[in-house]
């Protein structure tokens, strides 16, 4: 009992018995008051410690030389076929790479944006392509001139027609016109057009027939030579007036091409992309032909690495066996997604979707369309990409890159070939949001905090009322007596 006692004496909660507390209606109201204001306070202190509280700051990009920059884009072109439509990298340290096929899809698309079959045939026809040094006869005019009064009439009167679509002031096209002449000259003479009827080679200038030749629902050339393949019952216009053939880009000189339209008509032709046969030698030779694009315009998408120096994405035309005219490229673009770094994996944003503001998207282009409406096609489109990295620093030290970038786009009159123009710069700086950790025990001391202290604060002020209606009430029975 003693010893009981003894503990006893540290009561820090000395109690009162209860019939000698007197109950007020002042008490109750603000024991209410104080009630509501702790469920309040705890609220608040609660949004408080769930929320996310950052720190940002700018230190200098720690990225090491090996380190590279992966760009990813959808861009939609629809004046560019996809037969010639390349995508080149450079960059200030000597970096050109062209023509990237790796990493980079084509889908040939109509004028409303739509793909219309499958990806655009990526296999590389040969970039060296075999022309006469010299005709030694005289050939003459051996292919028929086609216009369009009678191309159609002729491509339904015989069952192979080849045609040559060129321009007279293109080089590629006066390099190939005598070995064309004698090549037809050859045919017609093995397989005469009045009793044979199975192989005719015609012609087509395009500087006089634009509308044959780069119609949107035609043939849609738009490089010289092109040399295309119509056959008589498979070559048919669909409902939107598209033709169905094929392109050749096998060598030029005269002893292929007659090979090749020999090849054609021979009994057993296979439809391959690829038609081989084996020359006097026994060695092998290779005339390529693939399907034509059915579409005008072209979808590339993909993505490429580059450093992380001051660069350019450029996509052009390009050929190294073709001319183009100027005048009647088109590089007007759509772009669905154009982004640096890579992306987000669900899971991770799953993981971290309170920071989801700082990892979210941040592409500037996206949706935006850049149309040439000038009277002449001879534009280049720029777009000028600053480019800033942004790491963030999760509580649970989970890092996430990101980037941002500012465009700002122009058109100007191209000299030569007109391109669609990405310049990259990347900046020497970097952004670093680090999530601020919370404790739990701040939070619960705290709680602490605004339990006991609106318990005192209501008890002071109680006590305050308490004696001050007391003190009024002998005030009122002293005026009383």
């Amino acid at each position: 009992m003693v010893i009981t006692s003894k503990i006893k004496s540290v009561d820090f909660f000395r109690k009162i018995p209860r019939d000698l507390t007197e109950a007020s209606l002042s008490g109750a109201g603000l024991s209410l008051m104080a009630a509501f204001s702790m469920m309040f306070l705890f609220g608040m202190e609660l949004h408080n410690y769930l929320d996310i509280t950052t720190t940002t700051s700018v230190i200098v990009d720690q990225s090491s030389d090996s380190d590279f920059l992966l760009i990813g884009f959808n861009l939609s072109f629809p004046a560019l076929s996809c037969e010639f439509a390349s995508v080149d990298v450079s960059d200030v340290l000597g970096t050109n790479r062209l023509n990237i096929t790796k990493t980079v899809r084509k889908y040939s698309i109509n004028k409303h944006l739509e793909s219309t079959g499958p990806e655009f045939d990526p296999v590389p026809t040969s970039t060296i392509i075999k022309h006469d040094v010299k005709v030694d006869e005289e050939y003459g005019e051996g292919s028929v001139t086609l216009n369009s009064q009678n191309f159609d009439k002729i491509a339904h009167q015989y069952s192979v027609l080849v045609v040559n679509f060129y321009a007279p002031w293109c080089d590629w096209c006066n390099r190939l016109k005598p070995s064309w002449e004698k090549a037809a000259k050859i045919i017609r003479e093995r397989h005469n057009p009045e009793t044979d009827g199975r192989i005719i080679l015609g012609k087509v200038n395009c500087t006089e027939e634009r509308d044959l030749c780069r119609s949107l629902f035609s043939h849609h050339v738009q490089a010289y030579p092109s040399i295309r393949i119509f056959r008589r019952g498979s070559d048919v216009r669909d409902e939107h007036g598209n033709h169905d053939h094929e392109s050749y880009y096998g060598d030029r000189n005269t002893d292929s091409l007659v090979e090749a339209m020999e090849h054609l008509v021979a009994p057993n032709n296979s439809e391959s992309r690829k038609l081989s046969l084996h020359d006097r030698y026994g060695q092998s030779k290779v005339f390529e032909k693939r399907p034509a694009p059915r579409e005008a315009g072209c979808r590339i998408e993909g993505f490429v690495r580059v450093k992380k120096v001051p660069g350019s994405i450029i996509v052009s035309p390009r050929s190294e066996s073709h001319s183009f005219d100027a005048s009647q490229i088109n590089m007007s673009h759509v772009i669905s997604s154009f982004n640096f770094g890579k992306k987000v994996t669900p899971k991770t944003m799953s993981d971290l979707k309170r920071l989801r503001h700082y990892i979210e998207s941040h592409d500037k282009l996206a949706g935006k369309s850049y149309i040439n409406v000038e009277d002449h096609a001879d534009v280049t489109i720029e777009h000028y990409l600053q480019v800033v990295k942004t790491e963030v620093m999760s509580s649970s030290y989970q890092l996430i890159e990101d980037y941002e970038y500012t465009a700002h786009s122009s058109l100007v009159h191209a000299l030569t070939i007109p391109v669609a123009k990405f310049h990259f710069e990347p900046s020497p700086m970097q952004i670093l949001v680090t999530e601020d950790p919370k404790s739990f025990s701040h939070f619960i001391t705290n709680v602490c905090a605004i339990i006991g202290g609106v318990f005192t604060v209501a008890g002071i002020l109680d006590s305050l009322l308490h004696n001050t209606m007391r003190l009024a009430k002998k005030i009122e029975l002293g005026k009383t007596f």
